[in-house]
C-alpha cells in the first residue's frame, strides 16, 4: 500500500479524505444498530460482512481512481470555467444545494440508464436494511462516469475538489437515512429533507416504491417532479431480479456481464446499443445474468 499513500501524498487533499474520516462515526453507529436489534433478523453476517467489504474496497478504488481520473478530467473542465466562484460560507451553502440538485439528477439516471445501473445495482444488492447496508458502493462509480453529473458545478466555477467535498457531506448524511431504527420523523422534517422513512421506500422492490424518492439530503425535488412516494405498506428489499453471491468481484461486475449478455443476444447494432442508454428493464433476456449465475455457480 506504500505506493497508494505516496500517490496520495503527492496528489491529494484533506477533502479528498472526507468519508474516511467519518469511517469511525459509521462504525459505532453500525455496532449499537446491530446490538439493538440483534435478536430481530434486521442483520444477517454474511450480508453485512458483504457490506463492510463492498464498502472498504470501494473507499481504496475510489481514491485511486479520483486521483487518475476525476481530478484530471475535473481540472480540465476548470480550466474552461464560466466564472471563478471562491468558496466562503453562503457560497458554499449554495453550492451545497447546487450539488444536491446534481446527485438528484445522477440518482435518478442511476436509476433509468442501465449503463449506470450497472454501478449503482451494488447498492441495492441487499435484502436488508441497515446502516451497514449505506456502505454497498460499486467499484466502478468513477469508470461508469457519476463524476459526469457534477461538472456543471465545475463548470460554472466551483473548484473540484470543494464540489466532491460537498458531495461527500451529502453522501455522509445518507448513510444515517439507512436505518429501520428511526419510525417517522416531525411532519416538516419529512417534507423537506430524506429521511430513513423515504430512503426504506426508495430501498423496496414493491411495484409502488420502485424507482421512487431519488433525493440524497433533500427530498423537495423528489416533490417537484414527481418521483416522490411515500412509505405506506411494508418495504419488501433488494432487487427486482436478485443475484446471490458472496464473491465481490462479482458483486461489482454481475450487472455489467448481464447488460453486455443481453447485447450479445440482439441481432442489430442499434439494439445492441440501445442497451447502454434504455431503462434496466427495457429487452432483458430472462432474467439477465440469473442463469449464468447458476450454471457458473458464482
Amino acid at each position: 500500500m506504500d505506493w497508494l499513500l505516496d500517490l496520495y501524498h503527492r496528489h491529494g487533499d484533506w477533502r479528498d479524505l472526507t468519508l474516511v474520516m467519518l469511517s469511525p462515526i459509521f462504525a459505532v453507529f453500525i455496532a449499537m444498530e446491530a446490538w439493538r436489534f440483534r435478536k430481530t433478523g434486521v442483520f444477517d453476517l454474511w450480508d453485512t460482512f458483504d457490506s463492510m467489504n463492498s464498502g472498504g474496497s470501494y473507499l481504496v478504488a475510489d481514491l485511486i481512481l479520483l486521483v487518475v481520473l476525476v481530478l484530471p478530467a475535473m481540472g480540465w473542465v476548470y480550466d474552461h470555467r464560466l466564472f471563478t466562484i471562491d468558496v466562503t460560507f453562503w457560497r458554499f451553502v449554495g453550492l451545497f444545494f447546487l450539488v444536491e440538485f446534481l446527485y438528484y439528477g445522477f440518482h435518478r439516471g442511476s436509476h433509468r440508464i442501465r449503463w449506470f445501473w450497472c454501478a449503482h445495482v451494488v447498492h441495492h444488492g441487499s435484502e436488508k436494511m441497515n446502516f451497514g447496508t449505506a456502505l454497498r458502493q460499486s467499484w466502478f462509480y468513477p469508470i461508469a462516469g457519476n463524476w459526469l453529473f457534477y461538472l456543471p458545478a465545475v463548470w460554472l466555477g466551483f473548484e473540484p475538489r470543494w464540489v466532491l467535498f460537498a458531495l461527500s457531506l451529502n453522501l455522509g448524511y445518507q448513510f444515517f437515512v439507512h436505518t429501520t431504527w428511526v419510525d417517522k420523523m416531525p411532519a416538516w422534517f419529512e417534507f423537506i429533507f430524506n429521511t430513513p422513512s423515504h430512503h426504506r421506500a426508495h430501498h423496496g422492490r414493491n411495484p409502488q416504491y420502485i424507482d421512487k424518492n431519488f433525493g440524497g439530503m433533500l427530498i423537495i425535488f423528489d416533490r417537484l417532479f414527481g418521483s416522490f412516494e411515500p412509505e405506506r405498506d411494508p418495504v419488501d428489499y433488494g432487487l427486482e431480479h436478485p443475484f446471490y453471491t458472496h464473491n465481490l468481484f462479482w458483486l461489482n461486475a454481475h450487472e455489467w456481464r448481464a447488460m453486455f449478455h443481453d447485447m450479445a443476444r440482439e441481432k442489430s447494432w442499434g439494439l445492441r446499443l440501445a442497451h447502454l442508454w434504455k431503462p434496466p428493464e427495457w429487452r432483458r433476456h430472462g432474467n439477465g445474468f440469473k442463469e449464468l449465475a447458476q450454471r457458473e455457480q458464482l
